[in-house]
């Protein structure tokens, strides 16, 4: 759940923060408001790559090693370039934001069981995530400034690379039975 909420989250800021982004980068509003369309690009970019290249080549697994290091790389281009070059990083957000909920939600309900139905509830609430990480986004942009307040998105994006490496397993382990005394 904490890997969608994460995932949901910096989906959102990445694609409704840009415009405003740009614009306190000194790109006026003319060009700015397209900048959205340049990330729901790169997302689907990276889905068609997707389609292609999982299971073929990688994993769901390794898939969002990937894009989970690819966020954290590119989120510190956002952080440490200027301009145009630092836009370009927030819209290739979309580029690694693209297969993390395809990745996520299989691995995360893998090995459930008959627990997979609550499972799945769980998963669904976590988009909740693209409504607090953004608001959150929000205050630290007022205190901060809009370009380091994407530094948010580094934790999230570690997360979901733990969650990549180890966190998924933890509940492909069986329940313990417990005995259940007779009268």
């Amino acid at each position: 759940m904490g890997a969608i909420f994460c995932c949901v989250g910096v989906e959102v800021i990445a694609g409704d923060t840009i415009s405003q982004y740009g614009r306190s980068q000194g790109i006026s509003l003319d060009i700015a408001r397209n900048f959205t369309s340049l990330t729901l690009i790169a997302m689907l970019v990276g889905y068609c790559v997707g389609i292609w290249a999982i299971p073929r080549y990688v994993t769901q697994q390794m898939a969002l090693r990937i894009c989970a290091l690819v966020g954290v790389v590119f989120t510190g281009g956002v952080v440490f370039t200027h301009g145009y070059t630092s836009v370009l990083f927030v819209a290739l957000l979309g580029l690694a934001n693209s297969l993390m909920w395809p990745a996520i939600f299989p691995l995360g309900i893998k090995g459930l069981g008959s627990f997979t139905e609550r499972g799945s509830a769980l998963l669904i609430m976590g988009i909740g995530g693209g409504a607090v990480l953004p608001y959150i986004y929000g205050k630290l942009s007022e205190s901060i400034g809009l370009q380091q307040a994407y530094l948010l998105l580094v934790p999230c994006y570690l997360y979901v690379l733990f969650f990549a490496l180890k966190g998924h397993a933890y509940q492909t382990q069986k329940p313990v039975k417990h005995a259940v005394p007779t009268a």
